[in-house]
Order: structure tokens, then sequence, then C-alpha cells
């Protein structure tokens, strides 16, 4: 049964989930794993979210994955095939519309991977922002409170604006370095 769409307040604890499941992907994914990051809004301090608990893992070569759906499953994560996102694999810890944890794995420092972080990164750089999508993500959560998918996609073209926002902050900020 699909949950509704609901945002909490921030929680700090959602840290440290985070890193609870951080250790246990780390030991089955030694292998392939080349970082790990928390992600999404529940790793954005002050930003309330729906309480799942979003991180990625960068690895050289996405289709070393399949070796890991099983020791992945062991530890409660199930692989979720997403044909529309060849570049991800998914996993979601807990049922359908009710997942606790979902983990992300992109090529680590391909464009999904950095993406993820600058959209992170900016808002926690940006009071501002951080406050636009907060309310962003309230108004929506009332407007799609019973489609998760319609939720998500409402979000979309904001987040890609952010992004692009943050692209050129960097590509200025490593102008400046370089004296250009």
């Amino acid at each position: 049964m699909e949950k509704s769409v609901v945002i909490e307040e921030y929680s700090s604890d959602w840290f440290f989930q985070y890193q609870k499941e951080a250790v246990k992907v780390r030991e089955v994914l030694s292998d392939i794993i080349l970082g790990i990051e928390h992600i999404g809004s529940t790793s954005v301090e002050g930003l309330g979210a729906k309480p799942i608990i979003d991180f990625m893992v960068g690895v050289s070569d996405l289709n070393k994955v399949d070796e890991f759906i099983e020791p992945l499953h062991k530890i409660n994560y199930e692989h979720v095939f997403h044909k529309e996102l060849p570049n991800r694999r998914f996993f979601r810890k807990g049922e359908r519309g009710a997942g606790t944890h979902h983990l992300h794995m992109y090529k680590f420092a391909g464009e999904d991977w950095n993406n993820n972080i600058l959209f992170r990164d900016y808002l926690k750089t940006h009071p501002d922002v951080l406050i636009q999508y907060s309310n962003l993500k309230k108004k929506l959560a009332e407007e799609y409170s019973n489609d998760r998918a319609a939720y998500t996609k409402a979000k979309h073209p904001f987040i890609t604006q952010i992004i692009e926002k943050a692209k050129i902050d960097t590509s200025k900020g490593q102008a400046s370095l370089a004296g250009i």
C-alpha cells in the first residue's frame, strides 16, 4: 500500500540513520564502492522531507552492480529495475510505497553523481533557495498527497533549475581560482 506524501520536519536522526546504513552497504559493496554520499532532502539540515533516507554509492562500472543484488538483498535491499533510468541502479529497503531507505548507485563522479551533490550542497549554502524548495515541497505534498510519482515529477523543474545554477556558480568559482 502506497503511503501518502507527508513532509516531516527535519530530524537530526536522519543523518545517524544514514551512517548506520552506510556501514552495512559499504561492507557488502567493499569490492566496488568508490564513494558514498547522503543525498536528498534528509541530507539537508533544516529541510523537511518524507522520512526516507536517500543515499548513493559511486562505482566505476554499473554492470558490476548486478553481482551484488543478492548480497544487498540479504541486508534487506530490494533491487528495483527502472528501464527509463539506465544510468542508475536503485534499491529500496522496505515495502513499495513504504520504504525507509533508497540506495541509488551511479557511475562515480559521473553526471548523475555530480548533480546530486551539486543540488544538495547548493541547498546547504543558499538559505533562500532552501526556503523556496521547502515551501514548494509542502505545497506539492498537499496537491499530490496520494500520488508520490506526480509529487516527485512536479519537483523536477525546480531541481533541474537549481542544478544548472549550481553548475554556473561552480564554473565561476573555478574560473576565479584560475585567475580568469
